[in-house]
């Protein structure tokens, strides 16, 4: 069944679908960036290095990965992959955060270019064009809210753009390096996210809030969707993994608006439009030039 074609599309549709009332338990939790950080990494990283210590068949063989350079690498995405999210959730509009987090595909294309020397091309470049003028609309869409809400949307806008970064190079390395022990990197990675918002937060604060919804997002939500979309980059390309993320940036903020009512302004919704469908044409004419290639050869 692994070998299936859709094995890896399967698993990368199930994790987004899971991962999708994050963003709503993060607003229900009705905690600051640094506290949520806390929760859900600490709660994330112990649910997933606990699950990696049961299921590990050679656990020494495994830890030395972590300390390996790919091991190293996927420990730093994860702790800013954590620590920018909570504080764009906190800070921002979620529709505006997820817009920015949507560019998964676009930043894998700019790593390749920068750090194997792939060729960048024209497609992709007037799909940034595209994608950042769907931002710029986004973020300069306040209803009547003034500068404050312009401010703070560019702020969750460079924090999401900054967890697409590192998602992106995070599926780049677990695909390949596929001997790297996905449960312990990424765990130990929240973990690190988790123990540096503790500190910033001060125990004594970690109780305010509703916790129920960060216990839910941190112990279900989040290690079941991780592992199913780290284990899909295995499985499938990149850009069908980045592509049904894309349901995220759709439903996310749906689920906001029916369970607190944070509608996003008709504004939102355009820039949400250039960036979804610009995206979305990119990663269907990448995989199809993708088979294109394939099939010549």
């Amino acid at each position: 069944m692994r070998h299936h074609p859709l094995f890896g599309v399967a698993l990368a549709g199930i994790g987004t679908l899971v991962l999708t009332p994050d963003s709503l338990l993060m607003r229900l939790s009705e905690m600051d960036g640094f506290q949520m950080t806390a929760w859900r990494g600490l709660l994330m990283g112990t649910v997933m290095v606990g699950l990696w210590a049961l299921l590990s068949r050679d656990r020494a063989g495994e830890l030395r990965h972590l300390f390996s350079r790919a091991g190293g690498v996927i420990v730093v995405c994860q702790f800013f992959n954590s620590l920018l999210f909570c504080l764009g959730i906190a800070l921002a509009p979620v529709a505006v955060v997820l817009f920015g987090l949507a560019t998964v595909p676009v930043c894998a294309a700019l790593l390749a270019w920068v750090l194997l020397g792939e060729a960048t091309r024209v497609a992709t470049w007037v799909t940034i064009v595209a994608v950042m003028s769907g931002i710029g609309i986004a973020v300069l869409g306040g209803e009547g809210e003034g500068v404050e809400l312009n401010l703070a949307a560019l702020a969750g806008a460079g924090f999401g753009l900054g967890v697409a970064f590192v998602l992106a190079l995070n599926f780049v390395v677990i695909r390949s390096a596929p001997q790297l022990p996905i449960m312990l990197v990424i765990g130990v990675g929240a973990f690190c996210a988790g123990s540096f918002g503790l500190a910033v937060t001060g125990v004594e604060r970690m109780a305010e809030g509703h916790v129920w919804a960060m216990a839910t997002t941190g112990m279900i939500v989040l290690p079941v969707s991780f592992f199913m979309l780290s284990l899909a980059s295995r499985y499938t390309h990149a850009s069908n993994v980045s592509l049904l993320m894309l349901l995220e940036t759709v439903l996310g903020p749906l689920w906001v608006w029916l369970g607190v009512g944070e509608a996003p302004t008709p504004m939102m919704v355009l820039g949400g439009v250039i960036v979804v469908g610009s995206l979305a044409l990119y990663i269907l004419w990448t995989g199809r030039r993708r088979r294109g290639s394939a099939s010549a050869g």
